[in-house]
């Protein structure tokens, strides 16, 4: 017995010995295993488009990503209904702290709009987000939303570019409208003719996925690589 491992009459010193580099190479390739199979964390701070507001939240558009996604990837959805980009930037900090996301998707600006509040104040608002976002170690996904033209086509037109500027301002991926074929077809909006109905979700994540898609991606091959 060498330090407590079996050996073999005939062969004690070689063949302890390279059962026991051979054990510490499976526990290395253990440990660094887990270490690859660590979880990527999706983290969506919205209003009540991602909120499922109306329906049920199994319904929405983030369980449906949640559902489409692999066991792996952890997705946290951190939308309240009536936030806005004010209050988002307000509660964002804990959560990256609480949360530790890889991706965030920033869904806001919706409630600020038909508010009629100034877009240079949402434009400031997302912009601490996105930089707390990075500066925590994640990347950003800017999910676009667009307010009905009754608001005038000089404020329709500002808030527009507010999310084109952020995106290419930061070189972050943006989804220009989340409601993109949805808020123009009566029969998937909702009496208020603001939220989408439950129909309407997979089409939100239709529209979502391929843009978020390739961050996933990138995500998976990063954790994949050895430190």
């Amino acid at each position: 017995m060498v330090q407590g491992f079996p050996v073999v009459s005939g062969f004690r010193g070689s063949l302890s010995l390279k059962w026991i580099r051979q054990l510490v190479l499976v526990i290395g390739l253990v440990w660094t295993g887990a270490a690859f199979a660590a979880p990527t964390t999706v983290m969506v701070m919205g209003d009540s488009l991602s909120a499922a507001y109306g329906i049920e939240r199994e319904s929405g558009w983030v369980n449906l990503l949640r559902k489409r996604l692999p066991e792996e990837v952890d997705v946290v959805n951190a939308s309240i209904s009536g936030e806005t980009t004010s209050g988002g930037a307000a509660r964002l900090p804990e959560l990256l702290g609480q949360h530790d996301p890889d991706i965030v998707l920033l869904e806001l600006g919706g409630n600020d709009g038909l508010r009629g509040l100034p877009p240079g104040q949402m434009r400031a608002n997302l912009a601490r987000m996105i930089e707390a976002s990075r500066e925590s170690g994640a990347k950003v996904l800017l999910l676009g939303i667009e307010v009905p033209p009754n608001y005038g086509q000089a404020y329709t037109d500002a808030f527009r570019r507010v999310y084109r500027g952020l995106a290419d301002e930061y070189g972050i991926p943006l989804v220009p409208f989340l409601l993109d074929g949805i808020a123009l077809d009566k029969s998937l909006m909702q009496d208020d003719g603001i939220h989408p109905t439950a129909a309407a979700q997979p089409r939100m994540l239709d529209n979502v996925w391929p843009t978020l898609e390739p961050l996933l991606t990138d995500e998976r091959q990063l954790a994949d690589q050895p430190h």
